[in-house]
């Protein structure tokens, strides 16, 4: 078992699209991080709002309270996530309130019911966004969204796009940002986990792995959207690292034998093997300072599933 890393930053995103929060530590779950892409913006269709079509939701600043990362922490009826976006005053949002169910939430294949923020978090969203919104939070309790069973079995998400964890190594961006004239900050990537000594794009090659005790397994490389185009401070999109990427990780250059020659691909999709009994105890948290062991990998992404 080879200690290839560590950990060097962990990220949350409460509300898919919005910024995300840099914490020391944070709880696993079957359905990723605690309170990772809980919630989710919907237009009045009942569709996701992303930056892909809505690049402002960038600038939306989410405060978790400060208890919120103990593991078995319950809010109580004083809890609030607060959020922050220029020109907007601060919105407040009860963690123990439930609201009416908003039916026909749609996230990419998945459709189904959720818990509706109610009037004040959809007129402040509906301004921002300068379009009929509703904020809206994963029901748990009713609903179930699994992950493509094509690429692993038996796992489920709240809200992410596809997968309950993205990891990326710092010596990956390292090596993309030598290609480009401004670098970029992690931030462009909304990776869970950050880790750092290792070869750049070693983590491609990653299909099992511990991090501190915890095993993962690396499920398929990650294709990148639009989304890291997208200057999370400004909300304005530019050309890279797009033309970057496709010099450096296009389908093309590091998969050449597959399909989709024209994706690009930076980082590693990963699900908790919570399954695994070596997993059982308290303590169920991932902290800055972890190591990464490597169980299992491929020799080269070409072999990687994606």
């Amino acid at each position: 078992m080879l200690n290839a890393a560590k950990v060097c930053g962990i990220f949350i995103y409460p509300i898919k699209s919005c910024r995300g929060i840099s914490v020391p530590h944070a709880p696993l779950t079957a359905t990723g991080f605690r309170w990772d892409r809980q919630w989710l913006v919907v237009n009045s269709q009942g569709r996701a709002c992303t930056q892909r079509v809505d690049p402002k939701l960038a600038m939306v600043e989410v405060e978790l309270p400060p208890d919120a990362l103990v593991e078995d922490w319950e809010p109580t009826q004083d809890s609030y996530m607060m959020l922050k976006a220029p020109g907007m005053k601060p919105l407040k949002i009860c963690l123990s309130k439930q609201h009416e169910v908003a039916d026909a939430v749609t996230v990419w294949e998945w459709t189904g019911s959720a818990w509706d923020e109610g009037a004040e978090a959809s007129q402040w969203f509906s301004d921002y966004l300068g379009k009929q919104c509703k904020l809206v939070r994963f029901n748990s309790a009713s609903e179930i969204r699994q992950v493509d069973a094509n690429y692993v079995g038996g796992h489920k998400i709240h809200f992410s796009d596809c997968y309950p964890f993205l990891l990326l190594s710092q010596e990956s961006l390292d090596a993309l940002n030598k290609l480009l004239k401004e670098p970029l900050p992690i931030n462009r990537f909304r990776p869970n986990i950050l880790v750092e000594g290792c070869e750049p794009f070693s983590e491609d090659l990653w299909t099992e792995i511990k991090i501190g005790r915890f095993p993962f397994l690396g499920v398929k490389l990650c294709s990148r959207c639009k989304v890291p185009t997208i200057n999370q401070e400004t909300g304005i999109a530019g050309p890279e690292p797009t033309e970057a990427l496709m010099k450096l990780r296009s389908g093309k250059v590091i998969r050449p034998n597959a399909k989709d020659k024209n994706k690009v691909y930076f980082g590693q999709n990963l699900v908790w093997n919570w399954m695994d009994s070596s997993a059982e105890g308290s303590g169920k948290a991932i902290e800055v300072g972890d190591h990464v062991y490597v169980i299992r990998k491929v020799s080269s992404a070409a072999e990687a599933a994606a």
